[in-house]
């Protein structure tokens, strides 16, 4: 296939609630690498092999980066988001970015979506070109395998070129619904994958949502460079309302084509059932993830992050257990988790949005133990990272090397620390942790002093603009 000018476009700001508790708003579901070793993210990226867009929210960019260059992959440009508008608004700021570069196609895709046959979806794309350069909007169709009705469907209508019109987009339907539209033979799921040129989507667009478009102009034209990023303005892109590329664009305009795909081995990893259905059962029809005993258990999946799970005499369950929350579900109700979540946000409940790790650019941090004056943080620096040049006003920290060599600076002096070495930050005191070596930096530290949290920090020097 030649990808000489065609763009992936990569929007990566879904919150993945549905898989709670391992997937958060502040850590969603395609940073993970739920299904290989690398994460949903990742897997998309190296889906075509070329430079992509990439549009994520601010709370994401530096994972976002980071994940990328661990793969190799230098993207086209990154967008950020001030906050989610939907995929409609996103799409249109990748194409604006791109409008005015001739020949130019977009494949737009999930960042979340999983594809294990990647030369089947190369495949379809190809087939798809020369619509899209007819000036299609071209969406894919998965041939379904069963009435599922966790997915919006598709059906065709006459044919066209490689594919075929579309004749309408159907929401979620009911059972008797779906077990129609599957045995018709005429429909398709809904992948949420689109291929189109950027002047083609934004005429569409415009046709139907013009002040959709000129605020997407306006907050790319009034955006700012931000290191190797590019920020949206946040007035404009606030005031902005947010809509599905469906519901904006395909439900209305008559260049929507489709083009039926079977044997891709895609997911939109949209639930733990989903998880479940995609991943390898042992003989009692079980998927087992981490440090888990299950006895007398049947069709279920349980999955550890760190601790022992065991499981006795249960069938249809879903266990996942991380460091600070424990989810048990029926597996036919796991789509109902995002009410968990829902639950847990209308109690300002932190781990509805954070886990028990937290991310920074330099690396991560989680909290182990903490009491009315004190906290103890385990700490990692990536490789080549520091934090900033700070100062804390109401606490001191010890810090304790486990593993790697840190560069300490304290006041007016620098100096090394290596494993099972040690110092003594008092409070006022400027100082920095950075890490100059080729393998993680891990320490403990603990916090001692009137006020522990995270907003006590005065930033001197920053490398990540904060």
């Amino acid at each position: 296939m030649d990808s000489s000018q065609l763009v992936p476009v990569i929007l990566s700001g879904g919150a993945g609630t549905r898989l709670w508790p391992l997937s958060r708003e502040t850590f969603p579901k395609q940073l993970l690498p739920l299904c290989s070793e690398r994460t949903l993210l990742q897997e998309t990226a190296l889906r075509l092999g070329t430079p992509p867009v990439v549009v994520c929210n601010q709370e994401h960019r530096f994972i976002v980066a980071e994940q990328l260059r661990q793969v190799g992959i230098d993207p086209k440009a990154v967008i950020i988001e001030p906050m989610g508008r939907n995929t409609a608004p996103a799409a249109a700021v990748a194409a604006l970015s791109l409008d005015g570069q001739p020949d130019t196609l977009m494949l737009v895709m999930p960042s979340d979506h999983m594809i294990r046959n990647a030369k089947a979806f190369r495949d379809a794309v190809e087939l798809a070109l020369p619509l899209a350069r007819d000036g299609f909007l071209v969406t894919f169709g998965i041939t379904p395998t069963e009435a599922r009705t966790g997915f919006g469907y598709i059906r065709r209508g006459e044919a066209l070129g490689g594919g075929y019109r579309v004749d309408r987009f159907a929401e979620k339907p009911d059972a008797a619904t779906a077990e129609e539209y599957v045995a018709s033979g005429e429909y398709y799921w809904n992948s949420g994958i689109f291929l189109f040129s950027p002047e083609s989507f934004l005429a569409e667009l415009a046709a139907f949502e013009p002040d959709m478009v000129e605020s997407c102009r306006q907050a790319l034209a009034q955006g700012q460079r931000d290191l190797f990023f590019l920020r949206l303005s946040e007035p404009v892109f606030a005031a902005m309302r947010g809509q599905s590329i469906d519901y904006a664009v395909m439900e209305h305009t008559r260049r929507a084509a489709v083009i039926p795909v079977a044997d891709l081995g895609w997911s939109d990893v949209g639930s733990w059932s989903a998880l479940w259905q995609e991943e390898t059962r042992d003989e009692a029809g079980n998927v087992l993830k981490g440090d888990v005993v299950a006895l007398d258990t049947v069709n279920s999946y349980v999955r550890s992050e760190g601790r022992l799970v065991t499981t006795v005499g249960v069938e249809n369950l879903v266990v996942v257990a991380t460091d600070d929350a424990v989810l048990v579900a029926d597996r036919n109700a796991d789509q109902d988790v995002k009410l968990v979540v829902d639950h847990l946000n209308a109690r300002s409940r932190r781990e509805a949005k954070h886990g028990a790790r937290t991310w920074r650019p330099w690396g991560w941090f989680e909290t182990t133990d903490h009491g009315e004056r004190f906290r103890v943080k385990h700490i990692q620096v990536d490789p080549g990272a520091k934090l900033s040049l700070q100062k804390h006003w109401h606490r001191s920290e010890h810090w304790v090397v486990v593993t790697g060599t840190a560069i300490v600076t304290k006041g007016d002096e620098s100096f090394v620390l290596r494993e099972n070495e040690s110092t003594f930050i008092p409070a006022g005191v400027v100082h920095r942790l950075e890490n100059p070596g080729r393998v993680p930096l891990r320490l403990v530290e603990v916090q001692s002093g009137e006020y522990v949290g995270e907003d006590d920090i005065v930033r001197i020097e920053d490398d990540y603009g904060r």
